[in-house]
């Protein structure tokens, strides 16, 4: 960490000794990175589905093996408006750093100007014989032309590193708009994705919804005719009536997450909401997770996670503007010159006579500011000291990202291989319970409730397939995953 950068401090009042010493030296601290411990291995990480092998994240999408999320993504990464804001907010970081850099060079101004005059007679006293010129020296011409045009020139010396501190503020500050950007391309990959999966989950249980309508109804239709007949009663009709109602109920909650999810991924490609209406309906399946996912080790984060990047350049930014308020005690030299003609006449302007130049050092040192300059640094101090606060968090909340993805993700499938084992006992638990009930030897209640059953894990097993590919996309996220496809900014 960065510490005890209170030492190099030099005290005005010892300038005349020590300038020599410090002339071409930048004052402040120099910035090293901050050290971070972090854990060996992630805790949560099963044995069985995680490896710690280096992963390679440029693409993790592509694990899904769909073509429609690659194409969507493809789309994505050229259209979105928020990596187009974030793309904008680096140019402007890029020129912010060229203004800085510009300080390091002499300025150069070229200036002319051309001037009429004419005097009152009535503002000289004297003899009016003689003319206001005998007592005054000014010319007794009353009309006067000024013709004038040179260069001025200046050029700051940075002896004490403020233009150096100043360019080192705006690098930092440049490669933290490059981690931002990063930053919003994983969210825009992930959230792609996401909803995606999300999208094709809710069409999976829209269609299983659906079926089960259709077997209950038939179901319903059998128990009228066999009540028809005789062999139901009024209460198992009413059952069944009920059974329909009930699962048709859960199809409008379907439509409406699948229809959000398609409005969704349509902005997220800079398009308007109901533009992939068409492309994104039928019933594809939700995109299959490998079994087995590569995670490397808790270090790498420090490396690839786009907002810890971030927060460390930001360390380094608010530590360069340490050097930048310090600057401000000691003196400030500069070059000056100028080079010019000057002319009554516009004919003679350029003769030898007409030129004039000055050229020479100067140099400004504030003597007292009221404490102002010391406040300053204290003033950058404390924001160096939130900047490093905030870089800590941000790891310590990387890490907590991939711990907490790891735990649903894992658990996501142990649930999902137990729900694919109810719905394979309870599709054969429907099936007796209706051969029974046809021979008699069970009421219609047991079939109701068998079905039942079966509708209920056949849902739950779809949004467990759902959950498990949603969660590994919070999982590559969390790794920070996918900012080395970021296409280059204009």
């Amino acid at each position: 960490m960065i510490r005890g950068y209170r030492a190099w401090l030099i005290r005005p009042e010892i300038f005349p000794a020590l300038a020599l010493l410090l002339a071409g030296c930048a004052v402040g601290p120099n910035y090293t990175q901050p050290e971070v411990a972090t854990p060996v291995a992630f805790a949560e990480a099963p044995a069985a589905a995680v490896s710690s092998e280096p992963p390679d994240l440029s693409r993790w999408w592509s694990v899904f093996g769909d073509a429609e999320l690659d194409s969507l993504v493809e789309r994505a990464l050229s259209a979105n408006l928020d990596l187009r804001i974030a793309g904008a907010r680096l140019r402007e970081a890029r020129a912010l750093r060229g203004v800085a850099a510009a300080d390091r060079w002499p300025e150069l101004d070229a200036s002319g100007s051309y001037s009429r005059t004419r005097r009152s007679e009535n503002a000289f006293t004297g003899n009016s014989s003689s003319g206001p010129s005998s007592n005054s020296g000014f010319s007794s011409t009353r009309e006067n032309d000024l013709y004038q045009l040179g260069f001025d020139a200046s050029w700051e010396v940075d002896l004490f590193g403020h233009v150096q501190r100043s360019v080192e503020a705006a690098d930092a500050d440049l490669g933290a708009a490059e981690w931002d950007r990063r930053d919003v391309l994983v969210s825009v990959l992930a959230e792609v994705a996401r909803n995606y999966v999300e999208l094709r989950g809710a069409q999976r249980e829209l269609a299983i919804t659906r079926e089960n309508v259709r077997a209950q109804s038939d179901t319903l239709d059998l128990t009228r005719s066999r009540f028809d007949a005789g062999l139901a009663t009024d209460l198992d009709v009413a059952r069944a009536r009920a059974q329909v109602a009930t699962t048709t109920s859960q199809i409008p909650t379907f439509e409406t997450t699948m229809k959000a999810a398609a409005h969704r991924l349509a902005v997220l490609l800079g398009q308007e909401p109901n533009a992939l209406a068409a492309e994104l309906g039928g019933n594809a399946p939700v995109p299959t997770p490998p079994a087995r996912v590569p995670v490397g080790l808790p270090a790498d984060l420090l490396r690839r996670r786009p907002d810890v990047r971030r927060a460390e350049r930001e360390v380094a930014a608010a530590t360069a503007r340490i050097g930048m308020a310090t600057a401000d005690l000691y003196p400030r030299f500069s070059l000056t010159g100028s080079l010019g003609v000057s002319s009554v006449d516009g004919a003679t302007l350029f003769d030898e006579k007409s030129v004039f130049s000055s050229i020479g050092p100067s140099f400004t040192w504030p003597i007292f500011a009221g404490g102002r300059i010391r406040q300053g640094i204290a003033v950058q101090d404390a924001r160096t000291d939130q900047a490093l606060a905030r870089y800590g968090a941000a790891v310590l909340g990387a890490l907590e990202d991939v711990e907490n993805a790891l735990v649903a993700w894992s658990h996501e499938q142990t649930r999902r291989a137990s729900l694919d084992e109810a719905v394979t006992a309870n599709r054969r638990a429907a099936d007796l319970a209706m051969q029974l009930h046809q021979n008699g030897l069970v009421d219609f209640l047991n079939v109701l409730q068998a079905q039942q059953a079966l509708f209920v894990s056949e849902s739950q097993l779809v949004e467990s397939d759902t959950a498990v590919a949603s969660r590994l996309v919070a999982l590559y996220k969390a790794l920070g995953g996918g900012w080395e496809s970021e296409p280059h900014p204009e």
